[in-house]
């Protein structure tokens, strides 16, 4: 298994990520004869594309990221050949608990590669015009808090006192947003539905907040990107559908965590992931 030619790529904004992390991840990798021959700084470094690494005749990209930043290395390498090792390198690491097993640390991870305990997949993505997302989709007003989470993780006091006064105003007054396609949940909306994909299509669950209580629940769910920790219903389990702003207003997303905005009315798919993933889990 060592043989592979890789490259590495690391975000030192990931949550997971450090200068101590990243040393014991190289450590781990030449102990089990994985190391990479070269490794990219995303976002200081421009991503590999699928072309440079045809060319570059590399077999295999470890990625020791957050979801966001992996989302981008995904895109980047899409329809390219090799092997795409994700290992939980941010604060969520959805696209790895699906891969490997939740809580599922780099050791045993490099352990079971090293080995060949493994076999590479297409996992299903939340597709919309906007992009694709492998570990959720959030569409909504609530989408508004993860600003205050990117000034909680740059430790900016005057901007998270900003933003959550924003945020809250936004999720409590803004235009609520609702399925019509098939026509599931409340007529009037929820603050925000979240699609999480899986090999059995988009869970769907839209979230409420009928009282102080549920609000300040579901904020500091969303703040720590532990969304279904707040009161939220389960809407359905589908291949396609399609939301509306109840206001006719753009609708907010947020494709694995980075913000974007689609019309007031889109529809929302699932496809195969562009690249080959490898799983240790046996999920898959």
């Amino acid at each position: 298994m060592g043989s592979l030619r890789s490259w590495l790529v690391v975000n030192s904004r990931s949550g997971g990520n450090s200068d101590a992390a990243r040393d014991s991840l190289l450590r781990s990798l030449a102990a089990r004869d994985l190391s990479p021959e070269r490794t990219f700084e995303f976002p200081a470094e421009e991503l590999p594309t699928s072309a440079r690494l045809q060319e570059g005749d590399v077999a295999r990209l470890v990625v020791f990221t957050g979801d966001g930043s992996l989302n981008a290395v995904i895109e980047a390498v899409s329809g390219w050949e090799g092997q795409l090792l994700v290992l939980p390198g941010g604060t969520m690491n959805l696209l790895s608990a699906r891969l490997h097993g939740s809580d599922t640390g780099c050791e045993e991870i490099l352990d079971r590669v090293a080995r060949g305990a493994f076999r590479p997949v297409r996992p299903m993505m939340a597709c919309c015009e906007a992009g694709r997302a492998h570990a959720g989709l959030l569409v909504g007003p609530g989408t508004a808090w993860a600003e205050v989470r990117e000034a909680m993780r740059d430790f900016d006091v005057a901007g998270l006192a900003k933003g959550a006064g924003e945020a809250l105003a936004e999720t409590t007054s803004g235009s609520r947003v609702r399925m019509i396609d098939p026509p599931i949940g409340h007529e009037e909306g929820y603050p925000l539905i979240e699609l999480t994909p899986s090999h059995r299509g988009m869970q769907a669950d839209g979230f409420r907040l009928e009282s102080a209580g549920e609000f300040l629940q579901q904020s500091w769910a969303v703040l720590r990107r532990r969304f279904r920790e707040g009161p939220h219903e389960r809407l359905g389990l589908l291949d396609r559908l399609v939301i509306e702003n109840c206001a006719g207003e753009r609708l907010p997303v947020l494709i694995d965590g980075e913000p974007a905005q689609l019309g007031s009315r889109a529809e929302f798919t699932v496809a195969e992931c562009p690249v080959d993933l490898l799983a240790t889990a046996h999920g898959f």
